[in-house]
This record gives structure tokens, sequence and C-alpha cells, in this order.
């Protein structure tokens, strides 16, 4: 049986499961549309709400980052865990205690203002669709290898079934489809990674492996890389970081950034009662955490298997790593996952010394240039794309082809789950927020069904569009989602539940401020809209506010939007006193009703 076969085996099987869910749930009211009738067990909402969390960021990208930039991006993990645990002890149990369908409802009543929901709407729609690229960038780069079709069309096929489920199933349809979807793609991280794990150290958890000797040379696995990727010209794997001040900001913008997202939010109003939110986000927890502590490990064998692919003799004990470097793979000898992956565009090779050889480097070390000249090297002629990493990992390590075709649904689940909570958030916020409560409030149930399919139809649309011209890789893109979300929805989350002087006219300044400030200072480095060539300055650390990456702004956004909100909110009236009692009941979450649409 062809690799091809198998993948397509394994792949649509999933997705006969996938359909089938959502065939069986089919959501028959609006509350089934959007909070899956509001009786979900807590174990299953868990594992609903980690498979909506680990999107295609988290299970294809992540490893990938690890792996090119080691310990400097461990603030991913960091960031995005920590922020999940704030959203559990501080947000979910209190806005379930409110009982309300999405994030602008909550905004919209607790702010006693029409303006607050419309702003809370925007802001949503531009976080989700941001988050939602880098979904379709993740769908693409999975499809286009084990479809054997280019990324583009990767893309459009990608957009096609989630269309089909989401559109069908709602928040009921999604929630079992991702109780599905968390069962693949767990097995298909952790499978790979055990057998590779094995291969490099004899340890059965990566985790541990990771830390573990190296079989091969009898050293250490970490220090091994170092010693490896040193020769290369790179920095240390372990190396610690320059710059604090931006990944403090990078760690807690992804923080804020997961605490105001609001596809997860939505999860937690999906449960029967108060308590079993915080049970809930205590199993997704559990849930998250099999997939998190394995990628690290991942990562650091992904990059150290794929050096030693290029350069076969650093492999074992070198004793003279100049001549191993200079023995570099033949291309026309290139293993057989190289090929795979040129077909896709996601690999490429250029010659640049014409000897025949792969030479893989940091060309952009200025301190091994004269190494890499006495070498006879004019430059990198390998470029490997990040978010193939995890994917072509099983392959690198030669495992056999079914997990290969493990991996492919494992990813595709991925990006799948996360994109359908998404586009949900996206089409419950125009057709509950906007078009029943704002425009036309008479409007019958099917019609706002109908809204809401619609909407959720453009969101794909315009989501694939702007998946065909990303502005970063999978989990760059989804960064720049979470800055977005943090600097708006968050601050705005947190002061409505804690603060009973915060009034409608500080929260609305608050989140525009923060909403502005994060939008601007990422177009001004990334472009107006992503749009390729429209940035008015280089994104480049020497360009940087104060060393200030675009993806680390969001923490900056969010405490612009706190200031703004306190100072607008102590110089203008207080809260209605209903507003400021309100806000004093769901501080004390004692039983709590179904979500209701006030």
């Amino acid at each position: 049986m062809s690799q091809f076969a198998i993948n397509l085996l394994f792949v649509g099987a999933s997705f006969a499961l996938y359909i089938g869910i959502a065939i069986w749930a089919r959501a028959g009211s609006t509350k089934d549309f959007y909070v899956a009738g509001g009786g979900v067990h807590p174990i299953t909402n868990g594992m609903a709400t980690a498979a909506d969390w680990m999107s295609a960021a988290s299970f294809i990208s992540m490893a990938g980052l690890l792996a090119s930039g080691g310990y400097a991006n461990s603030t991913f993990l960091m960031g995005w865990t920590g922020g999940y645990v704030i959203l559990a002890m501080l947000l979910a149990p209190y806005l379930r205690k409110f009982g309300k369908f999405t994030v602008p409802d909550f905004i919209g009543d607790r702010f006693y203002s029409r303006t607050a929901r419309l702003v809370a709407v925007i802001c949503l729609i531009v976080a989700s669709v941001t988050y939602v690229i880098g979904q379709m960038t993740g769908a693409g780069v999975a499809f286009s290898r084990f479809l054997e079709v280019s990324n583009t069309w990767g893309i459009w096929i990608a957009a096609l079934i989630v269309f089909l489920y989401a559109v069908f199933g709602g928040m009921k349809g999604i929630t079992y489809t991702q109780v599905a979807q968390y069962v693949v793609l767990i097995i298909a991280y952790t499978i790979p990674a055990v057998f590779i794990s094995l291969q490099l150290t004899d340890t059965v958890i990566p985790g541990i492996g990771m830390f573990s000797t190296h079989t091969e040379s009898g050293i250490p696995m970490l220090e091994k890389l170092n010693q490896v990727i040193n020769e290369l010209g790179f920095r240390d794997y372990t190396a610690d970081v320059d710059n604090k001040l931006n990944m403090v900001l990078f760690t807690l913008s992804l923080m804020v950034g997961t605490a105001g997202l609001p596809h997860v939010i939505i999860r937690f109003f999906t449960v029967p009662k108060v308590a079993d939110a915080r049970w809930s986000a205590g199993w997704a927890l559990v849930f998250i955490a099999l997939l998190y502590l394995t990628a690290p490990a991942v990562g650091s064998m992904a990059r150290l298997n794929l050096a030693t692919t290029v350069y076969p003799e650093m492999a074992g004990q070198v004793e003279d790593y100049e001549s191993a470097a200079e023995n570099a793979l033949v291309y026309e000898e290139r293993p057989q996952w190289i090929r795979t992956w040129e077909e896709t565009g996601l690999i490429t090779f250029e010659d640049k010394n014409n000897d025949g050889r792969v030479q893989i480097y940091n060309e952009g070390n200025e301190d091994f240039a004269e190494t890499a000249e006495a070498r006879g090297w004019n430059g990198n002629e390998l470029n490997v794309n990040n978010d193939i990493l995890v994917l072509a990992n099983p392959e690198i390590a030669n495992l056999p082809p079914w997990v290969i075709g493990l991996i492919a649904a494992g990813g595709i689940a991925a990006a799948l789950s996360t994109a359908a909570g998404l586009l949900l958030a996206i089409s419950s916020a125009i057709s509950h927020d906007l078009i029943k409560t704002m425009i036309n409030p008479n409007i019958s149930e099917k019609g706002e069904m109908l809204a809401a399919r619609i909407s959720m139809a453009g969101a794909i649309l315009l989501a694939t569009y702007l998946g065909l011209n990303p502005p970063g890789f999978a989990a760059q893109t989804v960064a720049l989602a979470f800055g977005i979300a943090g600097a708006s929805l968050f601050p705005a989350l947190m002061m409505g539940i804690f603060s009973k002087r915060i009034n409608n006219v500080g929260a609305v300044a608050g989140m525009l401020t923060g909403l502005i400030a994060t939008l601007l200072y990422i177009f001004t480095y990334l472009g107006w809209f992503f749009i390729p060539g429209t940035n008015m300055l280089p994104n480049t650390p020497d360009n940087w506010i104060f060393g200030i990456s675009p993806l680390s702004f969001g923490a900056i956004g969010a405490i612009c939007n706190f200031a703004v909100a306190f100072v607008v909110a102590n110089a203008t009236a207080e809260p209605p006193q209903e507003i400021q009692d309100l806000v004093e009941s769901v501080r004390y979450p004692k039983g709590a009703g179904g979500a209701v649409d006030h």
C-alpha cells in the first residue's frame, strides 16, 4: 500500500468520524448552536476545550518554533499555559455565573451600552479572523503534504471541510467532534514522539528523553544538539535570551490574550453549573499538558535529526567536526522525505557553490562567515519551513508508514477543531450580538440560525484568502491574534467582573485604546491589514521601539486599556446601582442559571 493511500485512509476515516458526529449532534435550536444545549459534562467539555485550544499553532507550529529558536521560543509554552490558568481561575466561573452566550453579550450587559457591545463585536472579529488565518495556514501545510497537492489547494480543501461540519453542527456538533479530534491529535502527537525518543535516547517518555544520554554519541542529548548546531554557526539551543523585556512582554501578551480569547470563553457556557466551569477548566489543563510537556522534546529531537540528516557524520562520537561538516549530504542521494516536501514548496534547495552537496548553516552569523568561507560554503542552501517539522518528523526518523498517516490525521484535526470554534465565535457575534440584539430584535430563531451560517461562510472565505497570504508562520500569526484579544477584550472582562466603578464610557474608551494602539504598532511593521509591502518600518529588532516586537505589544495595549478605562471611569458618572449589585452577585458564585438570552 502506498504512503498516499495510507494517508487517505487515516484522514478519510477521521473525517467520516467528525462529519458523522456533526450529523448525529446536529443543532436543532439556537441554544444547541451557540452553547450545545448547556448540558455538557465537565470532562467532555475539558477535552473539547483542549482540542479547541490546541490549534494548528500548538500541534504543527510550536514544536517547529522550539526547534528553530530553542529556549528563546519557550515563551510560547509559558504564555499559553499561564494564560489558561488565569482564564480558569479569574474569568471562567464568573462568566458562567453571568449566564450569557457570548463575550459581547457580557460586555454589552455589564457596561449597559450598545456601543460597548459593538466595540466588543469588532474586537472579537478582528482577533478571531487573525487567529483563523493561522489555522488555515497550518491546515494548508498538512493537506498539501498528505494529499500531495500544492499549498494553495491544501488551504481550499481545508476551507471546504470546515465549512461542512461547522456550518451544520454549530456548538453541539463542534463539541462532540472536538472530543474525537482531541483523541486523534494527542495519539498522533505522542506516538511518533515516543518512537523518536526511543531511537535517539532509549527512553520511552520524550520529556525525560530530552534530558537523557544520546545513544549514538554517549553524551547528554541537549549537549549533543548544542555541539552540532554550534558547528553550523547557530547559538546554543539552550542559550539564554538577551532582550529580557521583550521576552517578559511577549509571555504576558500571550497570557492575557489566552484569557481574552472568545472561542475558549464560549466553551464555559456549555456546562450546567458554575462548579462545572472550574472543573472543565482543570480537566482541559490536564489534557493540554499532555501535548505541551511533549512539545519541547519533539522540537529538540527534530532539530538534531534534521542536522544529522544533512551532516550524517555528526550523528555519532565526533573527533573532528571539521571533516564531518565537509562530508555533507549529496543532493542526488537526499532521502525520500526531502523530495516529497520539495513538491509542496515548503522545502527549497539552491546549490550556491555548485558542489552537489547540501549545506545548511546560519549564514546571518557574521562571526561564522570566515569558517563558512574556509569550508567553501557560499550561503545556506536548504530552506525548511518551520511549520513542517512536526509533520515531517516521522519521515525524518524513518518511522513506519502508518505513523505518518496518523500524524496527517492529527495535524488536520488540530487545525480544523480550532478553526471551527473560532468561526462559531465570529458567527455568533454577528448573528446574535449584532443582528438579533442591535439590528432586528424580532428576528425568528430560524432567521438567526440562517444569519449565523451565512456569516460563518463569509468568515471562512475571508480567512482562506488571508491564509493564502499569511503574515508569518502559523504560530506567529496566532501570537498576533492573542495580542489583539489581550489588548482589547481581556481588560474589559477583568474590570467588568472585579471593579464596580468601571462604567460604560471607561470600558469603551479602554477597549478602543487597546485595540487601536496594538493594531497600529502591528501594522507599522507587518503591513496594513497584513498586506505585503505596506509596512512603514522593517520588522527588525533595531527598528522596534525599546526593542518591543509587534508580537509582544499586546501586553502594552492591555496596560493602556486598563489605564484609560480607570481614568475615564473615575472622571465620569458611577455605573447605576443595579449594575453594581450585578457585579457583586457575579463575584460570589453560588449557583447559576442556564445560559440565557436576556
